[in-house]
């Protein structure tokens, strides 16, 4: 099973082009896909329905979309009438195989003062696999520090460690069978094994890091026999000089982590200023 992660960073490339197609075609070939970065109905990107456009471009994949960030967007044409939209930013997740079940998590946030902070997600899904049920994350950590995002991982880990207790989005029979709230289908799978993909904005040796591994999931690089930092997923210019960084992970549970058959991140990809991660995995 090939997975990806990917932060689109909306559709604009290193070389500044807007180009969507491009930088989705270049994940085409992966079996469940994550993304970041996607949004709806922003002036930058031609008030596109990004959800929508990539949908298009990957018809044999199911999708699941999570904004976050949701404002009004709405104007009035030429007639008067009202055209609404809402102005969204959030996370992705397409798989090859039916995604059973979604949740967005909302992550906790501090209000600033100095700088632009935005509503953080996590995009969860159930993934019903020809292996088996498999429960993946699309998550988009704090750019602003690391105290923001260690209150983030331990959100995410206290609701992972409570997944075999609240199972999915329903449990138990169905008592008002009239009311038909089950579809007439059992209970969904939650296993209790997952996969986290994303943009973390952390270093491998942060904290942030080290609190994730100390939570139980494995880095699906170093799973295979990689250093933390041997690779780089990000580029930018900062302050005259050229940066490079790992911010950009896959983790993995440790019944999936001892799966992993590859990892690798593809530094050729100019669709966006990070780079697609690949995660191979026996499934």
């Amino acid at each position: 099973m090939k997975l990806v992660t990917y932060n689109i960073q909306y559709g604009f490339g290193l070389d500044g082009v807007y180009d969507l197609a491009r930088a989705i075609e270049s994940i085409a070939d992966a079996d469940v896909i994550a993304l970041q970065e996607v949004e709806r109905n922003w002036p930058r990107t031609n008030f596109d329905d990004q959800p929508e456009i990539i949908a298009r471009l990957l018809p044999e994949h199911h999708w699941v979309y999570g904004p976050a960030f949701d404002m009004d967007g709405s104007s009035r044409d030429a007639d008067g009438r009202l055209v609404n939209r809402r102005r969204q930013f959030g996370t992705m997740l397409l798989s090859r195989w039916p995604i059973v079940w979604s949740r967005l998590h909302l992550l906790p946030m501090r209000k600033m003062t100095h700088r632009l902070n935005t509503q953080n997600p996590a995009l969860e899904g159930m993934i019903r696999s020809p292996a088996g049920p498999l429960r993946v994350l699309s998550l988009h950590l704090a750019h602003i520090d690391a105290d923001e995002r260690l209150e983030q991982i331990d959100f995410l880990l206290g609701r992972h460690r409570r997944v075999a207790d609240e199972g999915g989005p329903w449990s138990g029979p169905d008592d008002e069978p009239h009311r038909n709230w089950s579809n007439g289908e059992p209970e969904p799978e939650a296993p209790q094994d997952a996969v986290w993909m994303g943009d973390f904005n952390m270093l491998p040796e942060s904290a942030e890091y080290q609190r994730i591994i100390a939570g139980g999931f494995a880095d699906a690089a170093v799973a295979v026999g990689r250093a933390a930092d041997a690779f780089y997923t990000h580029e930018r210019i900062f302050e005259g000089k050229l940066q490079r960084r790992r911010l950009d992970y896959c983790f993995a549970t440790a019944g999936l982590a001892e799966l992993v058959r590859d990892s690798r991140v593809n530094a050729d990809n100019m669709a966006s200023d990070h780079f697609p991660v690949w995660t191979e995995i026996d499934l």
